[in-house]
């Protein structure tokens, strides 16, 4: 097999009868029984509640109260048998159902009258339509506040907690989206496959996919119509979804898969293609507890260290020693001489943080975020740097640093000059389409560039990246964003200098390849998808990965791209 969708090649050419699409997240081939997720309280158990005379405020908040102390409870449970991205979503959700402002909310109501579920689901609307105006990643928290809302109204009203029981053999799940509660506790052994019809691939459900292994496609129209026990092959690397199966055909198809990933947890790197032509692939990691996890696999370093995560609940700014103790314990497991990338402080829009970011802001993912904070603020951003060049001297280390949302020469220049005063290696992130556009220049000035796919694409399709209705324009696959990639790419080349990419496209092994055939140096990704590119490159040629950069620079659209490159791949 010389390509992860070899197995694939014969439902490229399927389309209309008996196939759904959506788009692809977690490359894979599983057949299996549908089972559709429901997660409504019943009805009748509501009505008969709301029938009772009303409680007091204070009676019906003490309810609320007890409710809240028992939803957490469960969900912490939960996340003590989770790991990773799972148990981290597990406690987060948790953290939300005790949010003071969500129960500050249900009290004002109360307060006014209204009877506690009422006031509960008016609370749980208001801050959903906070949310959604704030975009980006508290948008995708708008599915963790209706889940909340349906667990607190379960335990209200005595009903069992909604959510998914586990199937009694190998199963497809099939969801209009799913909860980050449900998806953190799934069984691969049970669930071979994800399907919703919301979602992108960026949400809870994608990572928690990536991280379980599990074969996901998003955003599948009419996915929820199928009827339970209907026997589907899902195609994690194509997003089809197969209603009318071959028995026989799909055995052999989900045998080749398996095959396949029995050869990608026997790869050990480093990354290469076919002829030799190196690749580093590298962990993104927001912590040291992430870093100590990530040098387990086989990665050549850190493409991206969030910084901004590590701040987020922290409501004054650490100081210059306190700073360099949290990065020098992502450096310290990478002090053997491997890259570690660390992005300064993207703070703002989705991510914001108390003592960096504005409030107030009416369009905040176009505001001020990452290195524009430092504009009005420059101590910040020097004291960042200081930190990370202690940290570096604490751990003999030679971090690279670079800025997030670079949109000019000058900006690039000026974060340039202030990061090599302590001696470090500067870049820039191409998030902005401006900074493609400049890359040639931008690239005089700084040492190297790191592409953020998701908020390039966000911001070059003009489309929020979390949006379950705009998937199909936030797909790293759009032929404008690989476009701008490529005149990176290019860039880089022309100058010698390294240029990498950090979002989610580098976890695609087929889009690897293309990345690679344009000319990026190294790809940096979750640590449990680094096997999968790795092996993908490694069956792939030089000749191939270009010729794959050209039919995917040359298609009209991300499925004509997507195809045009198994085609490829497959010869």
């Amino acid at each position: 097999m010389t390509s992860i969708t070899a197995s694939n090649a014969s439902s490229a050419s399927s389309a209309g009868t008996g196939v759904l699409t959506g788009t692809p997240v977690v490359p894979g081939v599983a057949l299996g029984p549908v089972v559709t997720v429901t997660s409504e309280v019943p009805a009748d158990v509501v009505q008969a509640y709301e029938a009772r005379d009303p409680a007091s405020p204070d009676d019906a908040l003490a309810t609320y109260d007890e409710a809240v102390g028992v939803v957490a409870d469960s969900l912490v449970a939960r996340s003590s048998n989770a790991s990773g991205a799972a148990s981290e979503v597990l406690v987060a959700t948790a953290n939300l159902v005790k949010d003071k402002g969500l129960r500050k909310a249900v009290k004002k109501r109360l307060d006014a009258g209204e009877p506690l579920l009422g006031a509960l689901r008016g609370a749980v609307e208001q801050f959903a339509t906070l949310f959604t105006q704030m975009g980006g990643l508290m948008a995708e928290r708008v599915t963790d506040l209706h889940d909340i809302e349906r667990r607190l109204t379960a335990r209200i009203v005595g009903a069992p907690e909604p959510g998914l029981s586990t199937p009694d053999e190998p199963s497809v799940l099939v969801a209009e989206d799913l909860a980050p509660a449900d998806t953190a506790g799934l069984d691969p052994a049970f669930v071979v496959a994800l399907v919703t019809e919301q979602g992108g691939p960026t949400s809870h459900t994608a990572i928690i996919a990536r991280q379980l292994g599990i074969p996901c496609v998003v955003g599948v129209h009419g996915a929820t119509g199928l009827a339970p026990g209907t026997r589907v092959l899902v195609d994690g690397a194509t997003g089809a979804v197969e209603t009318e199966v071959d028995e026989a055909d799909a055995a052999e198809r989900v045998r080749k898969d398996q095959e396949w990933r029995a050869h990608l947890d026997a790869w050990s790197g480093p990354a290469a293609t076919k002829d030799g032509t190196t690749v580093k692939v590298m962990a993104n990691v927001a912590d040291g507890a992430s870093a100590e996890k990530a040098v387990a696999y086989p990665v050549e370093g850190v493409g991206l260290f969030r910084t901004e995560l590590c701040f987020l609940d922290s409501s004054e700014e650490p100081s210059v020693e306190e700073q360099s103790e949290v990065y020098a314990a992502v450096l310290r497991p990478f002090a053997d001489g491997r890259t570690v990338v660390v992005r300064t402080l993207d703070a703002g829009s989705d991510k914001p943080i108390a003592y960096a970011t504005p409030k107030g802001e009416e369009n905040p993912a176009l505001g001020i975020r990452g290195l524009r904070l430092s504009f009005d603020n420059p101590g910040l951003l020097d004291r960042q740097i200081e930190g990370i060049a202690l940290a570096a001297e604490k751990t003999g280390s030679s971090p690279w640093v670079m800025a997030p949302m670079v949109a000019t020469v000058e900006e690039a220049e000026t974060f340039a000059g202030r990061v090599r005063k302590h001696g470090l290696t500067v870049g820039v992130m191409v998030e902005i389409p401006s900074a493609a556009l400049l890359a040639e220049q931008i690239l005089e000035v700084v040492d190297f560039m790191s592409i953020g796919t998701n908020d390039l694409t966000q911001y070059s399709m003009a489309a929020d990246r979390m949006s379950a209705g705009l998937a199909h324009l936030t797909d790293p696959w759009q032929p404008a964003v690989l476009r701008l990639i490529a005149m990176t790419a290019a860039a880089g080349k022309k100058h010698g200098k390294p240029v990498g990419v950090c979002g989610e496209a580098a976890a695609d092994p087929a889009l690897a390849t293309v990345l690679v055939g344009m000319g990026i140096t190294s790809l940096s990704m979750a640590p449990n998808a680094v096997r999968a590119v790795g092996a993908q490159l490694g069956a792939t040629s030089d000749e191939a990965c270009t010729r794959a950069a050209e039919v995917a620079l040359a298609a009209s659209d991300p499925h004509e791209a997507r195809a045009a490159v198994r085609a490829v791949l497959d010869a």
